[in-house]
């Protein structure tokens, strides 16, 4: 069975019958142009070296060789076999802002959807690193405890909701707390070993009432855990949406009937993640800055979990490379006009 290392490369394979369509398109309206000059049967005699088909046959070979290496790059592999290796990795906790303010649109479908999607990324960019969930409102509880087994990480991550916290607010400080005690900290039942291979990401709006936030990231470094944040949302404001029934009923309004709005607190979530001595970045529709997240922990110290099998296989990418090259060179063989001194039709018609 093939299997490729960078799936996502063949996507660049729509190219191919887009730069096909140009290719008839272009044809078409070149002969177009011609019939406006002379009638159809003398463009023999008008262009007698002209070729009918050698043109389309060289941008044929053009485009099969771009088809094999985009192939080639993708990497191609196959005849997977288990082998035990070491599994190494770091302890990241995910803290994630489920107050009533991350319901809001100014990101599409809205903050939390976005949030989930944006775990969902991490979680795919990571290898054997473990990973805790925490969810935080006003006060914040571990939805997931210290787990390598991403499948159920993503199983709780899709059954979160804004609804799943009664005491509403933003208490980032308590999340980060949370965090550190499921690494293990403050346990005492647990040995704590300080060391650089632990991350706490908060993704939140930043819109922090309840706590010192600073002073729990701060506190987290001290004991050489970063912590980064991610902020969601725009800085420009934007209501706050309320449902009934899955249904929009109107936003929410302020004791004197105002709309509420909630924007986006870069400058919290910045001075946070300078005090945990981790990074911060913005999301938005198009960029949840997962990338920049990920080479940070890929920067950690690696913690040793023992040993575990891996799948192993070996690539084939040089089967679509020599393809392309031999396309390649077979075009640049084929002259686009005929060959007088050696023309296959001229043959066969002596032939007969």
């Amino acid at each position: 069975m093939i299997h490729f290392q960078h799936p996502h490369i063949l996507w660049l394979l729509l190219m191919v019958p887009a730069l096909v369509g140009l290719w008839i398109w272009l044809l078409r309206r070149n002969r177009k142009r011609l019939e406006q000059f002379a009638d159809r049967s003398m463009f023999g005699r008008l262009i007698p070296d002209a070729s009918a088909w050698r043109p389309s046959l060289k941008f044929g070979l053009i485009i099969a060789a771009l088809a094999f290496l985009i192939l080639a790059i993708a990497n191609p592999q196959q005849g997977s076999k288990m082998v035990k290796g070491e599994r190494l990795g770091s302890d990241i906790s995910i803290c994630l802002d489920i107050s009533n303010s991350m319901m809001a649109e100014d990101i599409q479908p809205n903050r939390l959807e976005r949030s989930k999607r944006t775990v969902t990324n991490l979680l795919n960019e990571l290898g054997s690193d473990r990973i805790s969930l925490i969810v935080f409102a006003g006060s914040s509880y571990v939805q997931m405890p210290l787990t390598n087994d991403y499948s159920a990480v993503k199983l709780f991550l899709d059954q979160i909701d804004c609804s799943m916290i009664e005491a509403q607010g933003t208490a980032i400080g308590d999340a980060i707390e949370k965090a550190m005690e499921s690494f293990g900290y403050g346990d005492e039942d647990r040995e704590w070993k300080k060391n650089q291979g632990r991350a706490i990401i908060v993704i939140s709006d930043g819109e922090n009432f309840e706590d010192d936030a600073e002073a729990a990231a701060r506190k987290a470094a001290a004991e050489g855990v970063r912590v980064c944040t991610i902020g969601m949302g725009l800085a420009e404001g934007t209501p706050i949406p309320q449902y009934r029934g899955g249904q929009r009923v109107g936003y929410k309004r302020d004791n004197n009937g105002n709309t509420v709005t909630t924007h986006l607190d870069e400058a919290t979530l910045t001075a946070i993640a300078h005090a945990g001595k981790g990074v911060y970045v913005r999301a938005n529709n198009i960029n949840s800055g997962v990338q920049e997240i990920v080479n940070m922990i890929e920067g950690l110290e690696k913690e040793h979990y023992g040993e575990s099998m891996f799948s192993e296989y070996e690539s084939r990418y040089q089967y679509p490379l020599v393809a392309a090259l031999i396309c390649l060179l077979a075009e640049l063989l084929i002259f686009e006009r005929r060959n007088r001194k050696f023309n296959i039709e001229k043959l066969l018609n002596n032939e007969n």
